[in-house]
Protein backbone atom coordinates (compact mmCIF):
# COMPACT_ATOMS: atom_id res chain seq x y z
CA UNK A 1 0.00 0.00 0.00
CA UNK A 2 1.74 3.43 -1.12
CA UNK A 3 0.94 6.49 1.19
CA UNK A 4 0.11 8.58 -2.08
CA UNK A 5 -3.29 6.37 -2.37
CA UNK A 6 -6.54 6.28 -1.56
CA UNK A 7 -6.10 2.93 0.30
CA UNK A 8 -3.53 4.76 2.54
CA UNK A 9 -5.88 7.51 3.04
CA UNK A 10 -8.87 5.12 3.97
CA UNK A 11 -6.71 2.73 6.24
CA UNK A 12 -5.46 6.38 7.92
CA UNK A 13 -8.70 7.64 8.41
CA UNK A 14 -9.96 4.22 9.75
CA UNK A 15 -6.98 3.94 11.96
CA UNK A 16 -6.44 7.13 13.29
CA UNK A 17 -10.25 6.85 14.30
CA UNK A 18 -10.29 3.78 16.11
CA UNK A 19 -7.38 4.43 17.99
CA UNK A 20 -8.68 7.14 19.83
CA UNK A 21 -11.65 5.30 20.44
CA UNK A 22 -9.68 2.92 22.20
CA UNK A 23 -7.29 5.46 24.39
CA UNK A 24 -8.43 3.96 27.17
CA UNK A 25 -7.33 0.21 26.56
CA UNK A 26 -3.68 0.04 25.74
CA UNK A 27 -3.87 -3.44 24.68
CA UNK A 28 -6.83 -3.37 22.11
CA UNK A 29 -4.91 -0.31 20.64
CA UNK A 30 -1.70 -1.88 19.98
CA UNK A 31 -4.12 -4.70 18.47
CA UNK A 32 -5.55 -2.23 16.38
CA UNK A 33 -2.48 -0.90 15.17
CA UNK A 34 -1.27 -4.45 14.28
CA UNK A 35 -3.83 -5.62 12.68
CA UNK A 36 -3.71 -2.30 10.14
CA UNK A 37 -0.17 -2.86 9.93
CA UNK A 38 -0.56 -6.62 8.64
CA UNK A 39 -3.23 -4.81 6.30
CA UNK A 40 -0.88 -2.52 5.01
CA UNK A 41 2.14 -4.71 4.27
CA UNK A 42 -0.10 -7.60 3.04
CA UNK A 43 -1.48 -5.27 0.53
CA UNK A 44 1.45 -5.19 -1.29
CA UNK A 45 1.60 -9.19 -1.14
CA UNK A 46 0.12 -11.17 1.86
CA UNK A 47 2.47 -14.16 0.92
CA UNK A 48 5.48 -11.89 2.74
CA UNK A 49 3.19 -11.46 5.98
CA UNK A 50 4.80 -15.24 6.81
CA UNK A 51 8.41 -14.06 6.44
CA UNK A 52 7.45 -10.89 8.65
CA UNK A 53 6.05 -12.50 11.40
CA UNK A 54 8.47 -15.35 11.69
CA UNK A 55 11.41 -12.76 11.97
CA UNK A 56 9.44 -11.30 14.64
CA UNK A 57 8.67 -14.59 16.60
CA UNK A 58 12.27 -16.06 15.94
CA UNK A 59 13.65 -12.36 17.43
CA UNK A 60 11.76 -12.20 20.30
CA UNK A 61 12.56 -15.54 21.12
CA UNK A 62 16.11 -14.91 20.99
CA UNK A 63 16.24 -11.96 22.77
CA UNK A 64 14.75 -13.71 25.69
CA UNK A 65 17.10 -16.53 25.42
CA UNK A 66 20.13 -13.78 25.00
CA UNK A 67 19.27 -11.85 27.58
CA UNK A 68 22.14 -11.54 30.59
CA UNK A 69 19.79 -10.61 33.16
CA UNK A 70 18.46 -13.84 32.64
CA UNK A 71 21.44 -15.88 32.68
CA UNK A 72 21.50 -17.83 35.88
CA UNK A 73 19.86 -20.73 34.88
CA UNK A 74 21.39 -20.46 31.36
CA UNK A 75 25.49 -20.62 30.25
CA UNK A 76 26.80 -17.88 27.82
CA UNK A 77 27.28 -20.70 25.27
CA UNK A 78 22.78 -20.21 25.17
CA UNK A 79 23.29 -16.53 24.85
CA UNK A 80 25.49 -16.41 21.80
CA UNK A 81 23.69 -19.63 20.29
CA UNK A 82 20.78 -17.18 20.81
CA UNK A 83 22.36 -14.85 18.78
CA UNK A 84 23.84 -16.34 15.75
CA UNK A 85 20.28 -17.71 15.50
CA UNK A 86 19.21 -13.89 15.30
CA UNK A 87 21.76 -12.91 13.02
CA UNK A 88 22.08 -16.32 10.70
CA UNK A 89 18.01 -15.90 10.25
CA UNK A 90 17.86 -12.09 9.61
CA UNK A 91 20.84 -12.11 7.43
CA UNK A 92 19.71 -15.17 5.82
CA UNK A 93 16.35 -14.38 4.80
CA UNK A 94 18.15 -10.98 3.44
CA UNK A 95 20.85 -13.11 1.81
CA UNK A 96 18.48 -15.13 0.04
CA UNK A 97 15.56 -12.69 -1.11
CA UNK A 98 17.85 -9.65 -1.99
CA UNK A 99 21.13 -11.31 -3.11
CA UNK A 100 21.11 -14.86 -4.08
CA UNK A 101 20.58 -14.14 -8.04
CA UNK A 102 23.09 -11.42 -7.37
CA UNK A 103 25.73 -13.24 -6.06
CA UNK A 104 25.00 -16.68 -8.57
CA UNK A 105 25.18 -14.39 -11.72
CA UNK A 106 28.18 -12.97 -10.32
CA UNK A 107 30.05 -16.56 -9.72
CA UNK A 108 29.25 -17.60 -13.17
CA UNK A 109 30.45 -14.09 -15.07
CA UNK A 110 33.66 -14.42 -12.70
CA UNK A 111 34.14 -18.05 -14.13
CA UNK A 112 33.61 -17.03 -17.66
CA UNK A 113 36.13 -14.72 -17.49
CA UNK A 114 38.67 -17.46 -16.37
CA UNK A 115 37.93 -19.44 -19.05
CA UNK A 116 35.48 -22.31 -16.69
CA UNK A 117 31.74 -22.80 -17.66
CA UNK A 118 29.25 -22.70 -14.90
CA UNK A 119 25.29 -23.46 -14.39
CA UNK A 120 24.40 -22.24 -11.44
CA UNK A 121 20.36 -21.62 -10.94
CA UNK A 122 18.80 -18.39 -10.97
CA UNK A 123 15.71 -18.09 -9.01
CA UNK A 124 14.22 -14.60 -9.89
CA UNK A 125 13.26 -13.96 -6.48
CA UNK A 126 10.55 -11.43 -5.32
CA UNK A 127 12.05 -9.15 -3.16
CA UNK A 128 9.65 -8.57 -0.56
CA UNK A 129 9.00 -4.55 0.10
CA UNK A 130 10.77 -3.21 2.93
CA UNK A 131 13.40 -6.49 4.16
CA UNK A 132 15.93 -4.33 4.39
CA UNK A 133 14.76 -2.10 6.95
CA UNK A 134 12.70 -4.13 9.45
CA UNK A 135 15.25 -7.02 9.38
CA UNK A 136 17.61 -4.05 10.40
CA UNK A 137 15.57 -3.66 12.97
CA UNK A 138 14.80 -6.54 14.95
CA UNK A 139 18.80 -7.64 14.12
CA UNK A 140 19.44 -4.56 16.25
CA UNK A 141 17.06 -5.04 19.20
CA UNK A 142 19.10 -9.09 19.52
CA UNK A 143 22.16 -7.40 19.72
CA UNK A 144 21.22 -4.88 21.91
CA UNK A 145 19.66 -6.93 24.56
CA UNK A 146 22.68 -9.45 23.94
CA UNK A 147 25.11 -6.74 24.77
CA UNK A 148 23.31 -6.09 28.10
CA UNK A 149 22.57 -2.10 26.88
CA UNK A 150 18.45 -3.43 26.60
CA UNK A 151 16.12 -5.34 28.99
CA UNK A 152 14.49 -7.96 26.55
CA UNK A 153 10.62 -7.66 26.50
CA UNK A 154 7.84 -10.35 27.90
CA UNK A 155 5.12 -8.57 25.77
CA UNK A 156 4.90 -10.34 22.46
CA UNK A 157 2.03 -8.05 21.52
CA UNK A 158 4.17 -4.88 21.93
CA UNK A 159 7.29 -6.62 19.93
CA UNK A 160 5.33 -7.19 16.65
CA UNK A 161 4.14 -4.30 16.34
CA UNK A 162 7.37 -2.85 17.09
CA UNK A 163 8.63 -4.92 13.94
CA UNK A 164 5.74 -3.90 11.75
CA UNK A 165 4.28 -0.28 12.59
CA UNK A 166 3.19 0.07 9.66
CA UNK A 167 4.27 4.26 8.98
CA UNK A 168 7.96 3.14 9.01
CA UNK A 169 7.30 -0.65 8.11
CA UNK A 170 8.53 -0.47 4.12
CA UNK A 171 11.34 2.41 4.05
CA UNK A 172 12.11 3.25 7.71
CA UNK A 173 13.38 5.13 9.57
CA UNK A 174 14.83 2.05 11.22
CA UNK A 175 14.20 2.31 14.95
CA UNK A 176 15.85 1.45 17.95
CA UNK A 177 13.98 -1.14 20.58
CA UNK A 178 15.29 1.17 23.48
CA UNK A 179 13.26 4.20 21.70
CA UNK A 180 10.53 2.69 19.79
CA UNK A 181 9.39 -0.39 22.63
CA UNK A 182 8.36 2.04 25.22
CA UNK A 183 6.20 4.17 23.49
CA UNK A 184 4.29 0.95 22.60
CA UNK A 185 4.25 -0.80 26.38
CA UNK A 186 2.63 2.76 27.99
CA UNK A 187 -0.54 5.06 27.56
CA UNK A 188 -0.37 7.30 24.51
CA UNK A 189 -2.93 9.92 24.47
CA UNK A 190 -1.44 13.09 22.18
CA UNK A 191 -2.08 16.61 22.90
CA UNK A 192 -3.85 18.62 20.19
CA UNK A 193 -0.12 20.44 18.81
CA UNK A 194 1.09 16.76 18.83
CA UNK A 195 -1.88 16.40 15.79
CA UNK A 196 -1.35 19.37 14.24
CA UNK A 197 1.97 19.26 13.78
CA UNK A 198 2.12 15.64 12.70
CA UNK A 199 -0.68 16.57 10.13
CA UNK A 200 1.62 19.59 9.15
CA UNK A 201 4.97 16.87 8.20
CA UNK A 202 2.36 15.20 6.68
CA UNK A 203 1.33 17.61 4.79
CA UNK A 204 5.16 18.87 3.84
CA UNK A 205 6.28 15.32 2.95
CA UNK A 206 3.52 15.13 0.40
CA UNK A 207 4.12 17.99 -1.21
CA UNK A 208 8.04 16.96 -1.45
CA UNK A 209 6.77 14.07 -2.45
CA UNK A 210 3.94 14.91 -5.44
CA UNK A 211 5.34 17.95 -6.12
CA UNK A 212 9.03 17.81 -6.50
CA UNK A 213 10.09 14.02 -7.02
CA UNK A 214 7.20 13.13 -8.81
CA UNK A 215 8.53 16.08 -11.61
CA UNK A 216 11.51 15.28 -11.34
CA UNK A 217 11.20 11.69 -11.74
CA UNK A 218 10.43 11.96 -15.78
CA UNK A 219 13.45 14.33 -16.17
CA UNK A 220 16.31 11.72 -14.93
CA UNK A 221 13.73 9.03 -16.30
CA UNK A 222 14.42 10.24 -19.74
CA UNK A 223 18.29 10.84 -19.31
CA UNK A 224 18.95 7.57 -17.77
CA UNK A 225 16.82 5.42 -20.06
CA UNK A 226 19.86 4.86 -22.41
CA UNK A 227 23.65 5.30 -23.00
CA UNK A 228 23.69 7.75 -25.06
CA UNK A 229 23.40 10.95 -23.43
CA UNK A 230 25.19 14.78 -23.97
CA UNK A 231 26.86 16.60 -21.38
CA UNK A 232 24.50 18.95 -20.73
CA UNK A 233 21.58 16.32 -20.59
CA UNK A 234 23.56 14.71 -17.92
CA UNK A 235 23.94 17.52 -15.82
CA UNK A 236 19.85 18.21 -16.12
CA UNK A 237 19.53 14.18 -15.40
CA UNK A 238 21.73 14.36 -12.27
CA UNK A 239 20.50 17.49 -10.76
CA UNK A 240 17.17 16.32 -11.67
CA UNK A 241 18.06 12.65 -9.82
CA UNK A 242 19.70 14.78 -6.66
CA UNK A 243 16.16 15.94 -5.82
CA UNK A 244 13.95 13.45 -6.77
CA UNK A 245 15.55 11.43 -4.54
CA UNK A 246 15.89 13.44 -1.25
CA UNK A 247 12.39 14.70 -1.83
CA UNK A 248 11.44 10.66 -2.59
CA UNK A 249 13.18 9.59 0.51
CA UNK A 250 12.76 12.29 3.02
CA UNK A 251 9.04 12.91 2.06
CA UNK A 252 8.33 9.74 2.62
CA UNK A 253 9.76 10.22 6.00
CA UNK A 254 7.70 12.99 6.86
CA UNK A 255 4.86 11.25 6.45
CA UNK A 256 5.56 8.43 8.77
CA UNK A 257 7.23 10.37 10.97
CA UNK A 258 3.82 13.02 10.90
CA UNK A 259 1.30 9.74 11.59
CA UNK A 260 2.95 8.52 14.14
CA UNK A 261 3.29 11.62 15.77
CA UNK A 262 -0.72 12.03 14.97
CA UNK A 263 -1.15 8.64 17.31
CA UNK A 264 1.02 10.01 20.00
CA UNK A 265 3.89 8.01 18.76
CA UNK A 266 7.52 9.96 17.94
CA UNK A 267 10.10 8.22 15.35
CA UNK A 268 13.92 9.32 14.70
CA UNK A 269 14.83 12.04 12.52
CA UNK A 270 16.06 10.83 9.71
CA UNK A 271 17.16 13.32 7.89
CA UNK A 272 18.66 16.89 8.63
CA UNK A 273 19.10 19.27 5.83
CA UNK A 274 21.52 16.68 3.66
CA UNK A 275 22.03 19.26 1.03
CA UNK A 276 23.81 21.83 3.01
CA UNK A 277 26.28 19.60 4.49
CA UNK A 278 30.41 20.76 3.70
CA UNK A 279 32.24 16.84 3.99
CA UNK A 280 31.33 13.69 3.81
CA UNK A 281 31.12 12.88 7.63
CA UNK A 282 28.71 15.84 7.75
CA UNK A 283 26.42 14.41 5.11
CA UNK A 284 26.53 11.46 6.76
CA UNK A 285 25.64 12.60 9.96
CA UNK A 286 22.15 14.05 7.99
CA UNK A 287 21.45 11.40 5.00
CA UNK A 288 19.22 8.98 5.95
CA UNK A 289 20.65 8.58 9.80
CA UNK A 290 19.18 6.34 11.34
CA UNK A 291 21.02 3.81 8.41
CA UNK A 292 24.35 5.59 8.76
CA UNK A 293 23.70 5.41 12.64
CA UNK A 294 23.33 1.49 12.20
CA UNK A 295 25.99 0.56 10.39
CA UNK A 296 28.40 3.05 12.56
CA UNK A 297 26.86 1.28 15.88
CA UNK A 298 26.79 -2.26 14.38
CA UNK A 299 29.48 -2.92 11.84
CA UNK A 300 32.23 0.26 12.17
CA UNK A 301 32.59 0.16 16.04
CA UNK A 302 32.74 -3.77 16.11
CA UNK A 303 35.16 -3.69 13.26
CA UNK A 304 37.47 -1.42 15.65
CA UNK A 305 36.22 2.07 14.03
CA UNK A 306 39.13 4.56 14.75
CA UNK A 307 40.73 2.57 18.14
CA UNK A 308 43.57 0.51 15.98
CA UNK A 309 45.49 3.48 14.43
CA UNK A 310 45.15 5.74 11.24
CA UNK A 311 45.54 2.88 8.65
CA UNK A 312 43.28 0.93 10.20
CA UNK A 313 40.46 3.25 10.57
CA UNK A 314 40.43 3.81 6.85
CA UNK A 315 39.66 0.36 6.16
CA UNK A 316 36.86 0.20 8.20
CA UNK A 317 35.58 3.24 7.10
CA UNK A 318 35.85 1.79 3.22
CA UNK A 319 34.75 -1.87 4.32
CA UNK A 320 31.32 -0.05 6.18
CA UNK A 321 30.81 1.73 3.20
CA UNK A 322 30.80 -0.86 0.47
CA UNK A 323 28.49 -3.02 2.85
CA UNK A 324 26.48 0.05 3.07
CA UNK A 325 26.39 0.44 -0.71
CA UNK A 326 25.80 -3.40 -1.24
CA UNK A 327 22.43 -2.74 1.46
CA UNK A 328 20.83 -0.75 -1.28
CA UNK A 329 20.80 -3.23 -3.63
CA UNK A 330 22.27 -6.13 -5.32
CA UNK A 331 24.12 -4.78 -8.26
CA UNK A 332 27.87 -3.80 -8.77
CA UNK A 333 26.97 0.01 -9.15
CA UNK A 334 25.39 0.22 -5.79
CA UNK A 335 28.73 -1.32 -4.79
CA UNK A 336 30.59 0.89 -6.24
CA UNK A 337 28.51 3.82 -4.56
CA UNK A 338 29.64 2.74 -1.59
CA UNK A 339 33.33 2.81 -2.81
CA UNK A 340 32.87 6.19 -3.72
CA UNK A 341 31.48 7.67 -0.84
CA UNK A 342 34.13 5.64 1.25
CA UNK A 343 36.88 7.22 -0.92
CA UNK A 344 35.66 10.50 0.02
CA UNK A 345 35.38 9.63 3.60
CA UNK A 346 39.56 8.88 3.25
CA UNK A 347 40.46 11.56 1.39
CA UNK A 348 38.76 14.28 3.51
CA UNK A 349 40.31 12.18 6.31
CA UNK A 350 43.65 12.71 5.24
CA UNK A 351 43.29 15.71 4.03
CA UNK A 352 42.25 17.17 7.86
CA UNK A 353 38.55 18.31 7.11
CA UNK A 354 36.17 15.44 7.74
CA UNK A 355 35.23 17.14 11.27
CA UNK A 356 36.24 20.45 10.68
CA UNK A 357 33.50 22.68 12.48
CA UNK A 358 31.15 24.30 9.72
CA UNK A 359 32.15 27.86 9.22
CA UNK A 360 29.79 30.64 8.40
CA UNK A 361 28.88 33.08 6.05
CA UNK A 362 30.31 32.60 2.24
CA UNK A 363 33.04 30.37 3.55
CA UNK A 364 30.28 27.67 4.38
CA UNK A 365 28.56 28.27 1.25
CA UNK A 366 30.75 28.18 -1.01
CA UNK A 367 31.84 24.57 0.56
CA UNK A 368 28.45 23.29 1.07
CA UNK A 369 28.32 23.94 -3.14
CA UNK A 370 31.24 22.63 -3.51
CA UNK A 371 30.58 19.12 -1.58
CA UNK A 372 26.70 18.96 -3.85
CA UNK A 373 28.88 18.49 -6.79
CA UNK A 374 30.73 15.54 -5.02
CA UNK A 375 27.28 14.17 -4.00
CA UNK A 376 25.38 14.66 -7.05
CA UNK A 377 28.65 12.63 -8.73
CA UNK A 378 27.74 9.94 -6.70
CA UNK A 379 23.85 9.79 -7.48
CA UNK A 380 24.88 9.48 -10.78
CA UNK A 381 26.71 6.00 -10.25
CA UNK A 382 23.66 5.25 -7.60
CA UNK A 383 21.08 6.13 -10.64
CA UNK A 384 22.39 4.27 -13.41
CA UNK A 385 21.03 0.79 -14.12
CA UNK A 386 24.59 -0.64 -14.48
CA UNK A 387 27.82 -0.74 -14.51
CA UNK A 388 28.49 -0.77 -17.90
CA UNK A 389 25.85 2.05 -18.55
CA UNK A 390 27.90 4.06 -16.50
CA UNK A 391 30.97 3.27 -18.30
CA UNK A 392 28.97 3.92 -21.66
CA UNK A 393 27.68 7.34 -20.60
CA UNK A 394 31.29 8.50 -19.76
CA UNK A 395 32.41 7.15 -22.82
CA UNK A 396 30.41 8.84 -25.11
CA UNK A 397 29.88 11.97 -23.08
CA UNK A 398 31.61 14.16 -25.58
CA UNK A 399 30.96 12.52 -28.91
CA UNK A 400 26.95 13.79 -28.70
CA UNK A 401 25.39 17.03 -29.43
CA UNK A 402 25.20 18.89 -25.67
CA UNK A 403 21.65 17.85 -24.75
CA UNK A 404 21.29 14.86 -26.63
CA UNK A 405 18.66 12.07 -25.02
CA UNK A 406 16.74 15.02 -23.57
CA UNK A 407 13.50 16.37 -25.76
CA UNK A 408 12.36 19.51 -25.01
CA UNK A 409 15.11 20.78 -22.68
CA UNK A 410 14.40 24.49 -22.45
CA UNK A 411 11.04 23.36 -20.42
CA UNK A 412 12.91 20.60 -18.39
CA UNK A 413 15.83 22.56 -17.12
CA UNK A 414 13.15 25.25 -16.12
CA UNK A 415 11.17 22.72 -14.16
CA UNK A 416 14.64 21.92 -12.47
CA UNK A 417 15.33 25.54 -11.24
CA UNK A 418 11.65 25.89 -9.98
CA UNK A 419 12.44 23.08 -7.88
CA UNK A 420 16.01 23.67 -6.89
CA UNK A 421 15.15 26.79 -6.16
CA UNK A 422 12.33 26.10 -3.87
CA UNK A 423 13.41 23.56 -2.22
CA UNK A 424 16.87 25.05 -1.31
CA UNK A 425 15.47 28.27 -0.27
CA UNK A 426 12.94 26.14 2.15
CA UNK A 427 16.09 24.67 3.24
CA UNK A 428 18.03 27.77 3.85
CA UNK A 429 15.10 29.23 5.77
CA UNK A 430 15.20 25.79 8.13
CA UNK A 431 19.52 26.10 8.39
CA UNK A 432 18.90 29.69 9.39
CA UNK A 433 16.35 29.32 12.13
CA UNK A 434 17.97 26.12 13.28
CA UNK A 435 14.59 23.99 13.01
CA UNK A 436 13.70 21.40 10.99
CA UNK A 437 10.08 22.11 11.42
CA UNK A 438 10.02 25.96 11.93
CA UNK A 439 6.66 26.49 11.04
CA UNK A 440 5.73 25.03 14.68
CA UNK A 441 6.23 27.94 15.83
CA UNK A 442 4.52 30.02 13.25
CA UNK A 443 1.24 31.92 14.31
CA UNK A 444 -1.91 30.38 13.62
CA UNK A 445 -2.70 32.50 10.33
CA UNK A 446 0.93 32.00 9.04
CA UNK A 447 0.33 27.86 9.55
CA UNK A 448 -2.94 28.62 7.77
CA UNK A 449 -1.39 30.45 4.73
CA UNK A 450 1.26 27.09 4.85
CA UNK A 451 -2.07 24.89 4.37
CA UNK A 452 -3.30 27.08 2.21
CA UNK A 453 0.02 26.85 -0.27
CA UNK A 454 0.35 22.98 -0.20
CA UNK A 455 -2.84 22.52 -0.94
CA UNK A 456 -2.85 24.53 -3.88
CA UNK A 457 0.58 23.31 -4.64
CA UNK A 458 -0.21 19.52 -4.59
CA UNK A 459 -3.80 20.46 -6.60
CA UNK A 460 -1.94 22.67 -9.46
CA UNK A 461 1.71 21.29 -9.35
CA UNK A 462 1.37 18.46 -8.42
CA UNK A 463 2.70 15.50 -11.34
CA UNK A 464 0.16 14.24 -13.00
CA UNK A 465 1.76 10.46 -13.34
CA UNK A 466 2.57 8.49 -9.81
CA UNK A 467 6.19 6.87 -9.28
CA UNK A 468 6.46 4.31 -6.47
CA UNK A 469 8.94 5.77 -3.96
CA UNK A 470 12.39 4.74 -4.42
CA UNK A 471 13.16 3.22 -1.58
CA UNK A 472 10.88 0.55 -1.76
CA UNK A 473 13.05 -1.12 -3.56
CA UNK A 474 15.20 -1.88 -1.42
Amino acid sequence: MNFVSVEFLVLFCVVFASYYGLRRWLRLQNAALLIASYVFYGWWDWRFLGLLAGSSVIDFCCGRLADPARADARSERVRRAALVCSVGANLGALGFFKYFDFFAESLVEAAGELGYSLSLPTLRVVLPVGISFYTFQTLSYTIDVYRGRLASTERFLDFLLFVSFFPQLVAGPIERASHLLPQLSRRREPSWAQVTSGFQLMAVGFFKKMVIADNMAPIANQVFAGHEVGLGSLLIGVYAFAFQIYCDFSGYTDVARGAARTLGIDLCENFKLPYLATNPSDFWRRWHVSLSTWLRDYLYIPLGGNRHGARRTLVNLCATMLLGGLWHGASWHFVLWGAYHGLLLVVFRALGRADAPSPVGAAFWLRVAGFFQLTALGWLIFRVESVSQLGAIFVGLWNHELFKGLDVWEWQLTKLTLAATLLMASQVYQHLTNRLEPWTRWPTWARAALYVVLYLGLTLLGATERHEFIYFQF
